[in-house]
């Protein structure tokens, strides 16, 4: 009788047992249904028209470094396109937008007009425009690099290590940017040498390299003895005359001695991609605001490259003065565009 009375209890047991994972089972399974159903959050998109190609060694390679970065720090998914015209500005705002990119970037002031045009049309997008400083509601701003700050550091350069008491400035378009850029770098020159000549010109154009070298030239059989071209791809061609020539050269928006190594001293750095990616920070953290974010040698964004194999070459009052003035600027101690005025 106490056999059949234990047999009954174990049985009850299994039952419950076996009731209570069925339970268990079916919340499991709920649960597995519920995360599989919540929404996943998408991954950044970020995409940049570009008015040149991004091996120029320049403007449009900052941008390319500046996406890369974006892609490495926050996971994005990036693209962009070379050489837009104009006439394509508003279709490839539309375009990336339509495809459901978060973040769309015009490289270049000559964007501002199609980017004011297509934003009211994707509020939910944000529009960004460089080397200006448009801004409109709700979702469009403004990303500007101190150009005339960048030109003021290569002056002081250029100024302190001319033998001939001339240097050359070779700008590509005359555009704004560019415009600040020379007329800081004439001012950098004169700050550090009352006495230096500045020649400077124009080529009207962002890729005719031997234009760039010839204008370089001229100003090379005229005395300059050294040489700074912000001209994009077009400046390679300011450098490979100042090469040939045997005189010094200062490169801009980039790192530019490889080069021509023995050439070019260090390169004004228009660091466009660490101010891309302090952009898309504000962006991620929901920050953002559409203004004009203006950022210079105080916030990191324009320095000068490392002299490389000219370390050695430059006298070390040369570099500490340098080295001084930088520190000056970053520290608002020398406001280098009260100088401007």
């Amino acid at each position: 009788m106490m056999k059949r009375f234990l047999s009954v209890g174990l049985i009850l047991v299994l039952l419950a047992a076996l009731l209570l994972a069925g339970c268990g089972g079916s919340k499991q399974a709920e649960d597995n249904k519920d995360n599989a159903s919540a929404p996943q959050k998408d991954k950044l998109k970020v995409a940049a028209l570009l008015p040149g190609t991004i091996n120029d060694q320049g403007w449009n390679a900052t941008a390319y470094r500046g996406l890369k970065l974006i892609e490495e720090k926050f996971g994005a998914e990036i693209a962009y396109t070379e050489k837009v015209a104009q006439s394509d500005m508003e279709e490839n705002f539309r375009g990336y937008a339509s495809q459901g990119f978060d973040i769309v970037i015009g490289h270049g002031f000559e964007f501002g007009d199609a980017a004011k045009k297509v934003a009211p049309e994707f509020p939910d997008v944000k529009f960004i425009v460089t080397s200006t400083n448009i801004h409109q509601e709700p979702n469009l701003a403004s990303l500007n690099t101190d150009n005339y700050e960048q030109g003021f550091l290569q002056g002081v350069v250029a100024g302190l290590i001319t033998k001939t008491g001339k240097v050359g400035a070779v700008g590509g378009m005359e555009i704004p940017p560019i415009a600040d850029s020379l007329r800081g770098f004439e001012k950098g020159a004169k700050y550090v040498n009352q006495n230096v000549e500045v020649l400077s010109a124009f080529t009207g154009d962002f890729e005719d390299a031997a234009k760039a070298k010839e204008t370089a030239l001229a100003m090379i059989e005229k005395g300059a003895d050294v040489i700074m071209a912000d001209a994009d791809q077009a400046g390679i061609g300011a450098i490979e005359a100042a090469k040939e020539k045997g005189v010094l050269a200062i490169g801009a928006n980039g790192d530019q001695n490889s080069l021509a190594p023995d050439t070019v001293v260090t390169s004004g750095f228009d660091d466009l991609a660490f101010a891309m990616e302090i952009l898309v920070n504000d962006i991620v953290n929901g920050k953002f605001e559409p203004k004009f974010y203006d950022l210079g040698v105080a916030e990191g964004a324009v320095y000068l490259a490392p002299y490389h194999s000219f370390e050695d070459k430059l006298d070390q009052a040369v570099k500490d003065k340098i080295q001084q003035i930088f520190e000056d600027m970053k520290s608002n101690k020398l406001d280098a565009h009260a100088l401007d005025k």
